[in-house]
């Protein structure tokens, strides 16, 4: 399955895409980096959003975020990594609610922000969700929200892991064609619907001696992306994407079999990969098509940074480390993307710049206005 780097090609992206670098090799555990929010409450039925419960209600909404929210393309959908935070009291609810209420009663209210146009589940990583699950945080949103969400960990994690995050054992589920089916897409599709917007493998890392033998682990992973059901008559513009901590994934090979089972890659903002420059070629590999990214963490941190990103950011209420540099190139991704008529899902984690409610903000911004975040 080798095959010849593509190309580059002009039109996309223009001067921002260098030769692409040679893939620095690491191994590092991955103790998983994203949120996790409780069960949605239970009782909600029907399709349309269900009043607020608890007595949470949005934030007012400022003038400047209805007008980025009118002007951004309705093809940009951004969003958080996960809704249940109450220092963004102020931000996206009005008063002050405990996490475990605005995990189960706050989602209506954080998709009543207008650039909330989407959000991440990631608490299927931990333990599959059922279709039943799903769908009650379907009945929580517009017609027009979208979830990116994550597969579970007994997919996408080569190793059975201890509390700490070290490998114990091979997992012997490993990208298992039809764990996948049963434990992820099945129960997606049928609960959420239309309102899937990226359905996401995220590849821990994988251990040394499986990095040696990378062949094995595309042709794994072919496998299961060719079992896996099409989204397209349920919900046309939704995509499977693949995300990977390991930046020996990222070859020629690796593109091939996303397009060859017509998955995408989901582009990956964390220190355990290059730069967000850096992986623009990869991109372009893959273009046309829609683009999914996930902004995990700040790169001041380091591969292993998040109880440090946790400590330093608290509340999550402040943009204290703004990374202007990632913010504009990823604009220009995004702005490439929704004019060429494909829609781009983006969800952004509190561990990116401190508060992700703001980090979205000024993305927004910058995709609206460009040279916004260096002003």
């Amino acid at each position: 399955m080798q095959q010849e780097p593509p190309a580059l090609q002009d039109d996309l992206f223009g001067e921002l895409l260098p030769p692409a670098p040679a893939p620095k090799s690491s191994q590092v555990e991955d103790a998983d980096d994203d949120e996790i929010d409780s069960s949605v409450g239970e009782g909600a039925t029907g399709d349309a959003p269900k009043r607020r419960r608890a007595g949470i209600q949005p934030a007012p909404v400022d003038d400047e975020q209805q007008a980025l929210a009118e002007t951004l393309s309705p093809r940009i959908r951004l969003g958080t990594s996960s809704w249940s935070y109450p220092g963004w009291q102020g931000l996206v609810w009005a008063g002050r609610h405990g996490e475990s209420n605005l995990s189960r009663n706050g989602l209506t209210a954080y998709a009543a922000q207008p650039l909330h146009r989407a959000v991440g589940i990631d608490r299927g990583f931990y333990q599959s969700l059922t279709a039943s699950q799903y769908e009650r945080y379907a009945q929580l949103v517009p017609e027009d929200f979208r979830f990116t969400v994550k597969a579970p960990s007994v997919i996408t994690d080569a190793q059975v892991r201890a509390e700490d995050g070290r490998g114990r054992q091979a997992n012997t589920a490993f990208l298992d064609p039809r764990l996948a089916v049963q434990e992820f897409l099945a129960p997606a599709m049928e609960g959420l619907g239309t309102r899937i917007g990226a359905l996401v493998f995220q590849l821990s890392p994988l251990p040394l001696a499986m990095l040696d033998r990378m062949p094995e682990q595309l042709d794994r992973l072919h496998a299961m992306l060719s079992a896996l059901p099409s989204l397209r008559d349920l919900a046309p513009e939704a995509v499977v994407a693949v995300e990977v901590r390991d930046p020996e994934w990222l070859t020629p090979d690796f593109v091939a079999v996303l397009k060859d089972t017509g998955a995408r890659y989901c582009l990956g903002l964390h220190p355990k990969l290059p730069p967000i420059q850096d992986q623009l070629p990869l991109l372009r590999a893959m273009w046309p098509g829609p683009l999914v990214c996930r902004w995990n963490l700040h790169r001041m941190h380091g591969p292993f940074g998040y109880e440090d990103a946790e400590k330093k950011y608290g509340e999550y209420a402040e943009l204290m480390d703004p990374d202007t540099d990632t913010r504009a190139v990823l604009a220009k991704v995004i702005r490439a993307t929704a004019e060429a008529g494909h829609p781009a899902y983006v969800t952004i984690s509190n561990h990116a710049e401190g508060s992700a409610p703001l980090s979205l903000r000024a993305l927004a911004r910058e995709i609206v206005t460009p040279g916004a975040s260096s002003a």
